[in-house]
């Protein structure tokens, strides 16, 4: 079976792909950047370089596929629910075109009459996709709440359940939801390309009924903690979505999304899931939220909510300007010197999250509180492990752009911006070259990076010296153990 995976680098789509090299199956991945998938992969895999909106791109890549999963959507763009419904179209006809025989979908549970716009979308994408019962079967599975270490619903209820003990809410958190482990999500979307069955196919899959109320209270439970929460109904989406995008890693535009969706119930329509898939048994709730405290404690967090995100365009808009080309930079040099390029480079690649920034973490503190004030990322995304880094997973309000091992790496700013910037770590020869770049947007942008100056001088020149002695430190702490 020759099988087609879109979304590779998305939350579900990482932990999908793992379980489906380890079948007997030619995979293929449609990715946009083909440098953000491990060598490992691209030895098992092939590789197929496009996006749903490039044709030529996807028909090569569809070509010869017998399923192919379609794990896509374009939710931080203004425009998404276009975009997604051009998305869905173009993907269907270059699948019945190719003669492609299952389109594989997972999108989210919610009556269309009661969807907000975000649900609304993806429900209206499941349409398009299966919209040609005749030339192209498809399997829609709808999951709504998906519970797992590094998504968005679990990340949302930890830090509210983390960071405040006593929750004033608004009434939404009486609404009724069916949550769902990811590793339930992953099985039943691994068993849909082998299921016998030659016709459309809605799969409504979760466990237990709950309401947002009891989901909080069983992860506060599941955590050691005892919460109060109080819901008003006084409090509006728009309020609600800032505090979500103060209190959790989520920043305001997909706090305002989910938000919305929070208003309808989203619970399970049949009972196809135990009819053609008898042998998924879900876990509960509990179940799954204990499963994702221990992966994040053991540092085994495999995917996360903000991996690869930003829209449709992400790759073609982060590689508009290269960031050699950019008026404004920081650049600090420091010559190598009894230190390893192995040593400097782990070093620097563990920047971010619980590490911090290699000194003034106040600063970096005061400007990711600006950057939630205002609707961004902040620093409370945090990383997803503290010692290793790939292509396109978030590092706190940045993003790795590019990962070459004992020779650089290049973070892209996700922090709100009259511009765009860059921090790159380059080791060259005999030389350790750090440089911050800038592209301002007008003149603001110029008036902004100025301004800041001074404060750049200070932050990134203690930042180069305290990486060269920090892997300085430890390239002499090796060499007296193996001494």
């Amino acid at each position: 079976m020759k099988v087609l995976l879109t979304g590779a680098n998305g939350y579900i789509g990482r932990r999908l792909k793992q379980k489906l090299l380890e079948q007997d199956i030619s995979l293929r991945l449609l990715v946009r950047n083909p440098k953000s998938l491990d060598r490992e992969i691209h030895q098992k895999a092939e590789v197929f370089q496009g996006n749903t909106f490039d044709t030529a791109s996807l028909e090569s890549a569809l070509e010869g596929v017998d399923a192919a999963y379609y794990l896509i959507h374009s939710l931080q763009a203004p425009n998404y629910r276009e975009l997604d419904r051009q998305s869905a179209q173009n993907f269907l006809d270059a699948a019945i075109k190719c003669g492609v025989k299952r389109i594989i979908y997972l999108g989210g549970l919610g009556i269309k009459e009661h969807a907000s716009e975000h649900l609304l979308s993806r429900i209206e994408t499941g349409e398009i996709l299966s919209s040609r019962p005749d030339r192209i079967e498809t399997i829609w599975i709808r999951a709504g709440v998906i519970i797992g270490s590094g998504s968005a619903s679990f990340e949302i209820i930890r830090h509210l359940t983390e960071k405040l003990p006593i929750m004033v809410t608004p009434k939404w958190v009486n609404t009724l939801a069916q949550p769902i482990g990811v590793d339930d999500v992953i099985a039943y979307l691994e068993s849909a390309k082998d299921l016998e069955y030659d016709q459309n196919l809605m799969v409504d899959i979760g466990s237990e009924k709950m309401t947002y109320k009891e989901m909080m209270l069983s992860c506060a439970r599941a955590l050691g903690l005892r919460r109060i929460i109080l819901p008003l109904p006084i409090l509006t989406i728009k309020l609600s979505s800032y505090w979500l995008n103060l209190f959790t890693p989520v920043p305001y535009n997909i706090a305002k999304s989910l938000i919305e969706g929070l208003s309808s119930e989203v619970v399970i329509q049949n009972d196809n899931a135990k009819a053609y898939f008898p042998h998924i048994h879900p876990s509960s709730f509990q179940e799954a939220v204990q499963k994702a405290i221990r992966e994040m404690e053991n540092n085994q967090v495999y995917s996360r909510w903000s991996d690869a995100g930003g829209g449709v365009d992400l790759w073609e808009e982060q590689h508009t300007h290269d960031p050699s080309t950019a008026i404004l930079t920081d650049r600090q040099r420091v010559p190598l010197e009894d230190v390893s390029k192995e040593a400097l480079f782990h070093t620097f690649c563990s920047i971010g999250g619980k590490e911090g920034w290699f000194g003034y973490d106040w600063l970096w503190k005061i400007r990711g509180g600006m950057d939630k004030l205002i609707g961004g990322a902040g620093l409370n995304r945090g990383r997803r492990d503290a010692q290793k880094l790939r292509v396109g997973e978030s590092v706190d309000f940045w993003r790795v752009e590019e990962l070459i091992p004992n020779e650089r790496l290049l973070l892209r700013a996700q922090m709100k911006l009259p511009g765009k910037a860059w921090l790159e770590f380059k080791l060259q020869d005999d030389v350790f070259i750090q440089t911050a770049y800038f592209y301002p947007r007008g003149l603001w942008g110029r008036f902004y990076w100025y301004l800041l100056t001074p404060l750049h001088y200070l932050v990134f020149r203690n930042m180069i010296r305290s990486i060269y002695q920090e892997a300085k430190n430890a390239h002499s702490e090796r060499k007296e153990s193996d001494g």
